[in-house]
């Protein structure tokens, strides 16, 4: 009589074995294949250009390559700060960075909450597409739109102010201080729009019933905005807000490059067009590599800070 093999018997605990790296590798293949494009991508893009920081650390000489160069040290980090004009640009940064985070925090918020009061859903949806259209847009189609509409002698706003108010032209895009407003408020309006769409989906997910038991207790609408849907908003404005803070030395380049002239540079300059400047046009390279790490050295920093406060006031976490 032939006896019958029993099955192996399951592990303790009920827990399934681990699957084997070539068989899990044999069953997924494809879609690691997939993924094969933007890692390479990144390897290229991202991680590759890494290299080239040892140029702020030398002397570099395109001709003598990064192994011929003479070492110099932190040369080129103390005339970060020994140089006027760099200076000048790392508080420009900070000024227009800095309005930039404040705005499109706070504007995307508000329109959030007033969208959310829309009780007609047809033209809800349609001013909300219409107002985060703008973002598709590049910076070199709203530059030369800019420049038309601001223009001191054609541009449709001056003569609305000359016509209509009877004032002086402003020469926005020529005169420092009016610069930085300029930057300011056209970044807040190409971006603001499609910001607000992570907050209209906060707020749809808010229990109705909230609304529903403040309203029979009495409250009216500001009171329900002030202690139901502000709270609700808290946790998603510290994600948004540690993000942001990310870019405190960015500014802005596609942005500031298509709007900004020479007669601008004290007020208007950044730190990534400075370092295109000098870079890329006055080829000091290695000057330009210090800037370049010197931000993003910062940046990590105040990331990495950011995320600490986030995660003592907020109880935020991204790992």
């Amino acid at each position: 009589m032939t006896s019958r093999s029993r099955p192996a018997p399951a592990p303790s605990g009920g827990s399934v074995p681990a699957r084997a790296p070539g068989r899990f590798l044999r069953g997924t293949w494809t879609l690691h294949l997939m993924l094969l494009p933007a890692f390479v991508l990144v390897l290229l893009f991202q991680y590759l250009p890494m290299l080239g920081t040892v140029m702020a650390f030398q002397d570099f000489k395109p001709w003598s390559g990064f192994f011929r160069s003479e070492w110099v040290g932190l040369e080129h980090f103390r005339a970060i700060f020994e140089r006027k004009d760099s200076s000048q640009v790392i508080w420009n940064t900070l000024v227009i960075a800095s309005l930039k985070i404040v705005f499109i925090i706070v504007v995307p918020v508000a329109f959030a909450l007033l969208l959310n009061e829309i009780r007609n859903s047809a033209f809800k949806r349609s001013v909300q597409t219409l107002v985060y259209l703008p973002h598709f847009l590049s910076w070199v189609i709203l530059g030369g739109i800019l420049v038309d509409l601001l223009s001191p002698q054609s541009g449709l706003v001056n003569r609305v102010l000359v016509e209509w108010f009877g004032l002086e032209p402003i020469f926005f895009l020529g005169d420092g201080d009016w610069f930085r407003f300029t930057a300011v408020v056209s970044h807040i309006w190409k971006e603001f729009g499609f910001s607000a769409i992570i907050y209209l989906a906060a707020l749809a997910g808010i229990n109705p019933s909230l609304y529903e038991a403040a309203d029979v207790d009495g409250a009216n609408r500001l009171q329900m905005t002030l202690h139901i849907t502000l709270p609700a908003l808290v946790p998603i404005i510290v994600v948004c807000t540690t993000l942001e803070l990310s870019n405190i030395l960015n500014g802005g380049f596609d942005q500031i490059f298509n709007l900004y002239n020479s007669m601008v540079y004290a007020k208007g300059d950044i730190i990534d067009t400075f370092v295109y400047r000098v870079g890329i046009l006055d080829q000091q390279l290695s000057f330009s590599a210090a800037i370049g790490l010197f931000k993003s050295l910062i940046s990590f920093v105040l990331v990495v800070l950011v995320y600490r406060i986030a995660y003592k006031v907020a109880n935020y976490r991204i790992f």
